[in-house]
């Protein structure tokens, strides 16, 4: 209680320090404008300057005059701290300060993001398992790269077994062949990927021929003008896709319209593409040499050189009964390997002998 006291005295003390007086005011600066031109210097006119009233020192303290009775504020101080307004005051005052700290945490908090890709630390609700020793390996179970042999065993028994049990229930609904009629000219093809969503399964293949058109020479011809490069004149066949809408339906029904409109084109008579000739540059023919009928063996070919063949045989056959008829084999051998060396010591001994002895020295022995 003592220090509530003494801070309030210091407070009373501060407010009865008389203000701080302020310095003297600095004059201002004054600017006279330059006089005309001149040959002499300005000269300043030198003024006294003012003397300077020595400031008041500020008291740091005043001294206690006793005006003011310290007792007699303790014991106010006092009775005010045990009033139970006082303290129901504070109390509140409290509870107050305490939210308000709250709310200011709350605001000022930031979560923690915890950096986990598979969000392992949340629980689910919905998947029960037993996570007591869930990753321990007991030696009683296979390794994950055999199960997943054995789910690639099982689809394919399932395979099998529709094979087997399923597929031989649907010729049942098998259709004999009815080729197509003078009325259904148009093939259409089209792209399926079986178990998956392809974006190429959208495409739609058109495929006709203009002789199957009901129009005659001169209208199939303009026809065949307006197709341009999707006419083959080699197979006489018109060939056109599209793929631009979304469904199979929308792109056959273009090309359905396509060809109305190719055909009622044709029909108009008022420009049948006369002076224009069919331009098949787009479609090179190639030409693909094939086996003369000129040169194709007759019958009587075939008489004559078996009739050569079989004097040329008698005639080999005379020829080695007299000796005349020549080996191959042994000609060839003999230029290959060359005659056999014979053997030519005694020729060189004899050529020693004969020759006369050099003079000074003494004949060899054996020599006559």
């Amino acid at each position: 209680m003592a220090s509530g006291v003494q801070s309030v005295r210091l407070c009373l003390r501060a407010f009865r320090q008389p203000p701080t007086g302020k310095g003297a005011p600095r004059i201002p600066r004054i600017y006279v404008p330059s006089r005309a031109f001149s040959l002499t210097p300005v000269r300043s006119v030198h003024k006294p300057k003012p003397k300077k009233e020595p400031e008041p020192e500020p008291e740091d303290e005043m001294e206690d005059d006793g005006s003011v009775d310290v007792a007699e504020m303790e014991r106010s101080l006092r009775a005010a701290l045990k009033d139970p307004e006082f303290e129901a005051a504070t109390r509140v005052q409290e509870q107050m300060s305490n939210t308000a700290n709250n709310a200011v945490s709350q605001m000022n908090f930031v979560p923690l993001l915890r950096k986990s890709f598979w969000h392992d630390e949340e629980e689910d609700t919905d998947l029960i398992t037993d996570e007591r020793n869930e990753d321990e390996f007991e030696e009683d179970d296979i390794m994950s790269l055999a199960h997943g042999k054995l789910e690639e065993y099982r689809e394919q028994r399932e395979y099998a077994r529709i094979a087997a049990w399923e597929m031989p229930l649907l010729s049942k609904l098998a259709r004999p062949f009815e080729p197509p009629t003078a009325q259904q000219p148009l093939r259409f093809r089209y792209t399926t990927y079986m178990g998956e969503l392809h974006p190429a399964e959208n495409k739609v293949v058109l495929e006709f021929s203009p002789k199957d058109m009901p129009l005659d020479e001169a209208q199939q011809l303009k026809m065949k003008k307006l197709l341009g490069p999707r006419y083959n004149p080699e197979t006489d066949i018109a060939k056109m896709s599209c793929e631009q809408f979304e469904h199979q339906a929308q792109n056959k029904r273009y090309l359905g319209d396509l060809v109305d409109s190719l055909i009622a084109r044709a029909k108009d008579p008022s420009d049948m593409f006369e002076d224009i000739p069919l331009d098949t540059r787009h479609h090179p023919i190639k030409v693909k040499p094939k086996f003369p009928k000129e040169w194709r063996i007759t019958e009587e070919r075939m008489k004559f050189l078996e009739d050569t063949r079989q004097k040329a045989l008698l005639l080999d056959q005379k020829k080695e009964e007299t000796g005349a008829l020549i080996d191959g084999k042994e000609k060839i051998s003999e230029f290959f390997n060359g005659p056999e060396p014979q053997e030519k010591i005694p020729q060189f001994i004899k050529a020693q002998l004969s020759r006369p002895p050099l003079p000074g020295r003494a004949p060899p022995p054996g020599r006559v």
